[in-house]
């Protein structure tokens, strides 16, 4: 293995510009390091609020910071726009879509990537919720159905593409019904009068027997009475066995016919790590040491959705908060180790966890306490804008929320085109998954 030159300033590369890899870097410029941060975006995205996207609440740049705005401030610090293939773990080097970097330590903060259990069709026919582009694109078809349905004469057909299946019932799975169901019951009945909307479904599938696993029982019990209220059809220990492009196969129960089938049920380490060579769990995450080294890798660090760290008795989850506190203490320790120190272990100071579902209403757990309802709804205002990076961000989030809020009006309900010839005039529409195979004319 490779040694590191001590005659010159050590390098530490971090690959990934989440949660963890941005506050690794941070934390590194305060150190006697030469820092590369690789992503394959050039800008950072606040995830807690993805579903918003999807949901026409928020734009897509309310939610992205550019990587180099963020760190032009230090001089030690550099990014490079790049995708990182794989890790030559023997000579220490970092093999992109572009060139090769070495390395003197490495930090992987590749995060997590949505995972179908192998459940055949989930990857070609459903939508998933994890970048930006995803959100984008489900933002587009949810317009387009109701595009589509505002002129459909076939009464199956029009209930198809009015029926909307999400599987999952976790944070994203629940936040996205919610948020759904008041964009479908506020703004789209002023935009579409000819469609009925007694026929629109929204479906929330969960295979296990209840709902935000993770939250205590009486935030859970408010998550499903809420979500009900909103006319969400929540059906518990419904199992998906396949997912085809115009229906949910479900075991056991009768299947949906449906346009639309919104994947929140999953996921699993960035595929990196593996295909590396590093070891990995079966959920594709790198087990690590106390100090969140690599079991067999002493120079590369772990942190945030790719790391399997192991407090007690249980595994710590794949949040922000989680992601945030080990791209510290990696940090840290890498600084340790260059100077000679001894290393700390992490130890995860649980703050608390949130969820949204929809107006008004949120479920908040802090230690032994949980707030539901409109107080819970104001503490989650106010974290998440603390927490958006860029002041322009938070003051266009909050534009937006104050808009929605007094006026019961998302203005984002746009259809732009994406993965559309440069000189096509064409909407999403047109050609868009299953609600039409139009050819876009040449011109």
């Amino acid at each position: 293995m490779a040694e590191v030159n001590r005659d010159r300033t050590p390098r530490v590369v971090v690959i990934g510009a989440g949660f963890g890899g941005l506050w690794a870097a941070r934390t590194l410029a305060q150190g006697n390091v030469d820092v590369l941060l690789i992503d394959r975006n050039n800008y950072h995205t606040f995830l807690a609020l993805l579903y918003q996207v999807a949901a026409a609440e928020l734009e897509a740049e309310d939610i992205a910071y550019p990587v180099r705005s963020i760190f032009w401030k230090h001089s030690n610090i550099d990014f490079t726009l790049a995708y990182a293939w794989r890790v030559d773990l023997q000579n220490r080097i970092v093999v992109t879509n572009g060139e090769s970097i070495s390395y003197d330590y490495l930090i992987l903060a590749t995060g997590s990537i949505t995972y179908s259990f192998g459940l055949p069709g989930v990857a070609e026919n459903a939508y998933c919720l994890k970048t930006l582009e995803e959100a984008v694109a489900l933002k587009n078809h949810i317009i387009c159905c109701f595009e589509a349905a505002a002129r459909e004469e076939d009464k199956a057909k029009r209930e198809s593409l009015l029926t909307f299946v999400i599987v999952g019932g976790g944070a994203t799975g629940v936040e996205y019904s919610g948020a759904l169901s008041e964009l479908i019951h506020g703004p789209l009945v002023k935009d579409y009068r000819r469609v009925d909307f007694q026929s629109v479904r929204i479906i929330l599938l969960e295979a296990a027997d209840g709902l935000a696993a993770n939250m205590p029982q009486s935030v859970r019990t408010y998550t499903l009475e809420k979500l009900q209220k909103m006319g969400v059809d929540v059906r518990l220990g419904a199992k998906v066995r396949e997912v085809t492009p115009n229906a949910v196969l479900l075991s056991g129960q009768d299947n949906i016919t449906t346009q639309t089938v919104v994947w929140t049920a999953g996921v699993k380490g960035e595929p990196l790590a593996e295909l590396s060579g590093v070891s990995t769990g079966r959920d594709g995450r790198v087990p690590v040491r106390e100090t969140l080294q690599a079991l067999e890798h002493p120079e590369i660090y772990v942190i945030g959705d790719l790391a399997s760290i192991k407090e007690d008795t249980r595994v710590l989850p794949m949040v922000a908060q989680v992601a945030i506190q080990s791209g510290i203490t990696a940090a840290q320790n890498i600084l340790r180790q260059i100077s000679g120190q001894a290393l700390q272990p992490f130890h995860y100071h649980d703050r608390g966890s949130m969820i949204t579902i929809g107006r008004k209403s949120a479920g908040v757990a802090i230690g032994a306490k949980t707030y539901t309802g409109f107080v819970a709804w104001l503490l989650w205002l106010v974290i998440h804008l603390f927490n958006l990076i860029g002041f322009r961000n938070r003051m266009m989030v909050l534009i937006n929320w104050a808009w929605d809020y007094l006026l019961y009006e998302r203005a984002v309900r746009f259809v732009f085109p994406s993965e559309m010839p440069s000189l096509s005039k064409s909407s999403s529409c047109v050609r868009g998954g299953g609600l039409g195979n139009e050819s876009i004319p040449k011109r």
